[in-house]
């Protein structure tokens, strides 16, 4: 298949609904994980546990289409680096934690990456099945906290087994005298997480009265959850949302690519923080959103480095591969007692890739600078804010959604900025043109 037919190809499965390949695995992922305690809860009862994990065996043929689109479609150098840095951080991260199940679960993992990944030519908009689906999960999610405040949910407390270590579908947590609501997921982070990303893809296409009315609807279900850090983000994205709203229509993607690239500074928040206040007391009464930053400060940011330079020195450059300080680590491998709770995206995935990752992100920047689509600008600016204190590996779809994002570094429009034009056989110049230049389509 040529590249101008791939095109064509994918403009047809946006004509017909957008329900390709990747839109399927990211509604699977969706649904299993917003409802993970109602799954994981029925699932064992049922003795179907195996249903759990169709997503990721879904998931699998993403992996392949990753290779196809990006890589022999698309022709992207970038795309070849880092499904090989992948493959090497894979290799590596089995070696420091020396078990053959933390490798497998290491790479389970990664297959939401892929899945992200697979939107790289996508308009988001144009997957209309797809983001029904999210703004169904956003509906159900807000009357599942709400209504778990009302009815003690069955699965709350219920434990069960993966790879052999024993987990909680949905642990009953209080925090300062105040019961942390799970609604229909596995737990209050959860429920927290999927009504602030089910609101951001749904609010786009909403006009600025249900942006408000929902927003603070889903502002009061989230403080309900305890999830203070979560509701801020939310409350930040419709404040800029409504500041976007007010501008003429020529400086709105104008003015929000500038706040996405602007978000790109929160990477450097943790670093400012250690710098300032490591070993200041921020919470003498231990306790409070003050505490808890104190303890990212003094532990969770700069603990992984303290024990990586014991363990494995030059993990400090390379990285001590996928898997480690992070669940793999914490539950199959013997290091587990030096595992601790990295609670941010980027210090998070440095550990594992080490420098590679730091040349991926200055490409992720510099894609963002030229990406058109506002879904995966509002996705890059909520999720840049949202993993300053956020680990976002798990659940699955909140590393799935942050690879969405991140997609566009893959795309035909980065790859012929990056490598220079290419070469357009004889008599497909016109095709070629047509279908990847056209300007979008609006959808209703």
């Amino acid at each position: 298949m040529t590249s101008a037919n791939v095109t064509v190809s994918r403009q047809s499965e946006s004509e017909t609904g957008g329900f390709s390949l990747e839109a399927i695995v990211f509604s699977l992922y969706l649904i299993r994980d917003a409802f993970g305690g109602v799954m994981r809860y029925y699932s064992a009862k049922l003795h179907m546990d195996v249903l759990w994990f169709t997503p990721d065996l879904a998931a699998i043929l993403c992996v392949a289409l990753f290779l196809k689109r990006c890589i022999v479609d698309n022709r992207s150098v970038m795309a070849l680096l880092v499904f090989v840095q992948i493959c090497v951080s894979l290799a590596i991260g089995f070696f420091f934690l020396g078990s053959t199940t933390a490798l497998f679960s290491s790479i389970k993992m990664m297959f939401p990456l892929f899945v992200g990944f697979c939107f790289c030519d996508a308009k988001i908009g144009d997957y209309r099945r797809m983001l029904q689906i999210v703004t169904v999960t956003f509906y159900i999610t807000l009357g599942g906290v709400f209504l778990s405040k009302y009815w003690a949910m069955p699965w709350v407390g219920f434990k069960y087994e993966s790879f052999g270590a024993v987990r909680e579908a949905g642990r009953l947590w209080w925090s300062f005298a105040e019961q942390r609501l799970t609604g229909f997921a596995a737990d209050s982070t959860m429920a927290a997480y999927f009504i602030l990303i089910a609101f951001v893809l749904t609010s786009i296409r909403r006009s600025v009265v249900w942006c408000l009315v929902l927003g603070g609807i889903s502002a009061y279900a989230i403080r309900l959850t305890t999830n203070k850090t979560t509701m801020g983000v939310l409350i930040i994205y419709l404040v800029c949302l409504l500041v976007v709203r007010a501008l003429p229509e020529e400086n709105r993607l104008p003015t929000l690519r500038k706040l996405t690239l602007s978000s790109f500074a929160a990477i450097l928040v943790p670093i400012v923080l250690i710098v300032l206040f490591t070993g200041v007391d921020l919470s003498p009464g231990h306790k409070g959103f003050f505490y808890s930053l104190q303890d990212r400060i003094n532990n969770s940011w700069q603990l992984p480095f303290v024990y990586l330079s014991q363990l494995m020195p030059i993990g400090i450059i390379t990285g001590c591969g996928i898997g480690c300080f992070n669940y793999p680590q914490q539950l199959f491998s013997n290091l587990h007692g030096y595992w601790v709770p990295v609670d941010n995206f980027y210090i998070g995935t440095y550990v594992m890739f080490g420098l590679p990752f730091v040349v991926y992100m200055w490409m992720v920047f510099r894609a963002t600078a030229g990406i058109t689509d506002v879904y995966k600008l509002s996705v890059i600016f909520v999720m840049n804010i949202f993993t300053i204190t956020v680990l976002s590996y798990g659940p699955a779809t909140g590393l799935l959604v942050i690879a969405l994002g991140f997609s566009e570094v893959f795309s035909r429009r980065m790859t012929g900025a990056l490598q220079g034009p290419r070469r357009v056989p004889a008599g497909e110049g016109t095709t070629l043109h047509g279908a990847a230049v056209g300007v979008a389509r609006p959808v209703s």
